[in-house]
């Protein structure tokens, strides 16, 4: 039982970063029609910014207490600063292939990954400690989890709701839905589709960052999280559905379950595991548990 328990929490504490990472995917992909390989770079890069921020935050003297707020801002600024950018670059593929998208989108990640060794070279970093700052909570009879763990997928669960108050009851809400269904008209009927456009990718990638930031403080940062984020991402994506919020959720749910377990019970057999789901969604709903099928 302790076992269990221990391989549930472990893998809503994956599924709470996963659901964020893919979420921005998901909203990014339903509103300008791209899909972001460079998801993972984000998500890394918002790692390796989240440590430099906390750390000199606590080397001026900030309580660590803070760690959760500062890594949360961090991610939150560094998506203010690079998102509008990427999202100018993206404009010139809107209208183009699909392959120019896919290049353009993997040259940002060999561009970000560069950018990563010029500031923090190629070696792991971490945060030491921070992990255990808010202690740990006992369940039962010998589960300790940090309580760390129940932030972040807090959290996730109030952003989930957050996101869909925000796209289902509100002005901006209606407005992205209007530009995601037919931006040609929304743009004639007056609607600053460009406006739109920068907003919802800054809010993609600052879930991408974000996430990347509150991963850290339960793992080392390092240049191959983003490809392996990246592989993760998109089987969420696969499974839930393209483009589909709720998919993100239930898709990253069934990721981080399976993750796991594979991981307690048969390491090796990890990523063949989340294959062969990915496999059979493939197989049996091409468009996956809650996405649109072709018209």
């Amino acid at each position: 039982m302790i076992q269990i328990v221990n391989i549930l929490l472990g893998g809503l504490f994956q599924a709470a970063l996963l659901f964020l990472v893919s979420s921005g995917l998901q909203l990014v992909f339903g509103v300008q029609k791209i899909v972001n390989l460079a998801c993972g770079a984000i998500y890394a890069l918002g790692a390796y910014f989240g440590i430099a921020a906390a750390s000199h935050m606590f080397d001026l003297g900030a309580p660590r207490a803070l760690l959760v707020p500062i890594l949360l801002l961090s991610g939150i600024a560094l998506a203010a600063v690079i998102g509008p950018v990427i999202e100018r670059l993206l404009r010139t593929v809107y209208e183009r292939d699909e392959h120019f998208q896919l290049l353009l989108t993997f040259a940002l990640i060999l561009i970000f990954e560069d950018v990563i060794r010029i500031f923090w070279g190629t070696s792991p970093q971490q945060l030491g400690d921070a992990y255990l700052v808010y202690g740990r909570i006992g369940i039962g009879s010998g589960i300790l989890v940090p309580v760390y763990n129940f932030i972040v997928i807090g959290f996730a669960a109030v952003f989930a709701f957050a996101m869909q108050w925000l796209i289902g009851h509100t002005r901006f809400g209606a407005i992205v839905r209007a530009t995601a269904e037919n931006s040609r008209m929304s743009a004639a009927v007056g609607v600053c589709v460009s406006g739109i456009y920068v907003r919802v990718f800054t809010l993609g990638t600052a879930l991408g960052t974000v996430g990347g930031a509150l991963a850290i403080p339960a793992s080392a940062a390092s240049l191959a999280m983003g490809i392996d984020l990246i592989v993760d991402a998109f089987a969420v994506v696969i499974i839930g559905g393209l483009g589909s919020m709720k998919g993100a959720l239930y898709g990253a749910v069934i990721v981080g379950l399976v993750k796991a377990i594979a991981i307690a019970t048969l390491p090796e057999i990890e990523m063949l595991a989340i294959y062969l789901i990915v496999i059979a969604v493939l197989v049996l709903k091409p468009s996956g548990l809650f996405g649109k099928g072709a018209a």
